[in-house]
């Protein structure tokens, strides 16, 4: 078996870990493709340091662009080099544009795709993430579900039972081996003068929330409100496009808002693991403050991850300020005694196994 592991992405960084070392502990005929989607230090290299990944054999170098634009390079680059490799499988992880490029090349050669973190579905097509799970689902030879709700997603649009594999959500995986780590390593706490539960993490990047200005407005609002009535620091890493659009629409940030640029991966993760409350519109913050115990305020009006709903560490607040606020005093009170639902830290492993006994 060769494998190619197709990745963009910070997200799929970190996803992917558990799978790219369990190719190295199985010394499996494999190697990485980056497309450059993020390019910067602190969105890409910093996390192949910290969780101490080789880095890939190849890197396109996309860039930014509009969705066409990177797609369609991405494609020219990924289809040149699996043709050079000729894997008999590709791996793609969640949603981006690099997952759809990903799956598209690989299947147009004829080459089998496995779709890592299938079947999750926001029913939004607004959201360009939600196209490319799509696609990417109804080409793909193995689709690697993690959770059952998922699954039962995939057998709605009528894909075959055969080709899901329920396998748990690799964030488990990463979560569970570093967060120990990110406590004893870490200086983030430290270096702002922050206290374990007494401050509120926030993120938020989509372009459907940050590319609209009254949406954007409604979620500035909304920590302003909350910082005024809880007094607590909210910390804010803030993303490139985040900080882009501020500047386009000359908005400002609320006071009691503490912006920190783009944390690496230990970092964020002991912000987030000692937070008593994090607001985002992330799926896979959504996921990780769901093992961690963390309440969450999702700042969308729909998600891809109901589970985090459906055992209560998880809250649709959409944009507006008054129910942002809302849904962050419930949450903030919640009782953590919920149960995760994406696995037992193993789907890096069941994945590759899977693999291992379809190639080998």
């Amino acid at each position: 078996m060769k494998l190619a592991i197709i990745l963009g992405t910070r997200p799929e960084i970190i996803k992917l870990y558990s799978i790219i070392k369990e190719c190295q502990k199985k010394d499996l005929d494999y190697f990485i493709l980056h497309s450059g989607q993020h390019y910067s230090y602190e969105l890409d290299k910093i996390f192949f340091e910290e969780l101490k990944l080789t880095l890939p054999k190849y890197n396109i170098n996309v860039g930014s662009g509009t969705h066409g634009a990177e797609t369609g390079k991405m494609l020219i680059g990924i289809e040149e080099i699996l043709l050079k490799e000729k894997p008999n499988v590709v791996l793609v992880q969640g949603d981006t544009n690099t997952v759809l490029a990903g799956g598209l090349a690989a299947s147009k050669l004829h080459i089998d795709v496995g779709h890592v973190e299938a079947g999750l579905r926001s029913y939004d097509l607004k959201m360009p993430e939600e196209i490319n799970r799509i696609l990417t689902d109804h080409l793909s030879n193995y689709l690697f579900a993690p959770t059952l709700s998922s699954k039962n997603n995939l057998l709605k649009e009528g894909l075959k039972g055969n080709k899901i594999i329920v396998t748990g959500n690799t964030i488990a995986d990463v979560i569970t081996k570093y967060v120990k780590v990110a406590n004893e390593k870490s200086n983030i706490l430290k270096n702002y003068d922050l206290e374990t539960n007494q401050y509120i993490l926030a993120t938020f990047h989509r372009q459907e929330n940050v590319d609209n200005e009254e949406k954007l407005m409604g979620i500035l609002g909304g920590l302003e409100l909350l910082s005024n009535k809880l007094k607590l620091p909210i910390v804010l890493p803030i993303h490139p496009r985040t900080k882009k659009r501020l500047q386009e629409y000359n908005l400002s940030l609320p006071k009691g808002i503490l912006a920190v640029t783009p944390l690496g991966f230990l970092e964020f993760l002991q912000l987030e693991s000692n937070a008593c409350l994090v607001l985002t519109d992330s799926g896979g913050v959504q996921e990780e403050t769901c093992i961690l115990k963390v309440p969450c305020v999702t700042l969308r009006d729909n998600t891809e991850r109901p589970e985090t709903l459906e055992v209560g560490s998880n809250i649709l607040a959409g944009t507006t300020k008054d129910r942002i606020l809302e849904c962050s005093l419930e949450m903030i009170k919640k009782n953590k005694n919920w149960e995760s639902p994406f696995g037992n830290g193993k789907a890096g492993k069941s994945i590759i196994s899977y693999l291992v006994s379809k190639y080998i």
